[in-house]
């Protein structure tokens, strides 16, 4: 019998004041419960109860052992239940991976308004633009673009599908021209976002006439967020690849403008990813919940702003 088990068999002895009684509480014989309590005393070397016939006693350390017991035993008990409640209110901390454009854009502001009815959830966010091992990193979420996803036994729900598209500023494209076709790149500046999602030697497109790959010359510059290649094409410093979510607020603004707009790159889905679908927690099944109400909204009326926006020759 392990160590929780007799302490359970020895707790029931003293608060009931026998070992039949004991034995009716916890559903076995009382000779059980008299073996349980002569294993504990003879492991601890110590006398804890003195029994005659007719009545027993706790000795000075069965008092102070039973204290101690109580007070484990509670700390399980509630442990078991806020483990319990786990399965029902969502509390606690989410440990959540995005990738940057995603991250930055949409899952920031949907932590903001879930914590509006879930404050007692708290979250950690970590922003890379890789695919995590959520078991050996720890993470419970994480929020990926891809065309497919490896198959790990983990739950994917799809929140959506989103593309890339290709800006310019309005300056550079003033200076050094817009081009009509993709072919006509090879002529300009093309910057390089480098990640996991994008190719880097050949920019893939789909168009009016289906796929088109274009190998592009030689980048002045190469970048691994979405964001920092937003600053270097707002600079005027070339033409790049922009996620809808980086590029939506620069084409409002007029400072980024899309460039080839019959054009987009490869369709990605957008997987939120997380270890199990079995006894998942509150916080997790209801963050699931809300990214699927909100973020397919948020995806469509980006794309419908991307696509709506000016060339350099509506200016």
């Amino acid at each position: 019998m392990d160590v929780f088990q007799t302490m359970r068999f020895f707790t029931a002895v003293a608060q009931s004041g026998s070992f039949t009684a004991a034995a009716g509480l916890l559903e076995t014989t009382t000779t059980n419960v008299s073996k349980a309590i002569s294993s504990l005393e003879t492991r601890l070397q110590t006398r804890l109860i003195n029994r005659t016939t007719r009545r027993l006693a706790l000795t000075e350390a069965g008092v102070r052992y039973l204290q101690r017991c109580e007070k484990i035993l509670q700390e399980v008990r509630e442990a078991e239940q806020e483990a319990g409640t786990a399965q029902i209110t969502p509390v606690g901390r989410l440990k959540i991976h995005a990738m940057s454009a995603i991250g930055n854009h949409y899952v920031i502001d949907a932590i903001a308004k879930y914590r509006e009815t879930h404050p007692s959830v708290m979250f950690d966010l970590t922003l890379t633009n890789r695919l995590p091992d959520l078991l050996e990193e720890g993470f419970d979420m994480s929020i990926v673009l891809a065309r497919d996803l490896p198959d790990s036994g983990f739950v994917a729900q799809r929140l959506g599908i989103t593309y890339s598209i290709l800006c310019a500023s309005p300056t550079y494209l003033q200076r050094r021209g817009t081009p009509d076709t993709p072919g006509d790149l090879s002529t300009h500046d093309c910057l390089r976002l480098v990640n996991t999602v994008m190719p880097v030697e050949s920019w893939v497109f789909e168009g009016p006439q289906g796929m088109e790959t274009v190998n592009t010359p030689v980048s002045p510059f190469h970048v691994n967020t979405a964001d920092a290649m937003t600053v270097a094409i707002t600079q005027g410093m070339g033409i790049g690849i922009q996620p809808i979510a980086s590029a939506v607020a620069g084409l409002k603004a007029g400072t980024l403008v899309r460039v080839l707009p019959q054009y987009h790159f490869e369709e990605l889905n957008l997987f939120a990813i997380y270890p199990s679908r079995k006894f998942v927690d509150a916080k997790i099944k209801t963050w699931v919940e809300f990214l699927k109400d909100c973020i397919p909204g948020l995806l469509a009326s980006d794309e419908k702003m991307a696509g709506s926006s000016r060339n350099i020759n509506g200016l």
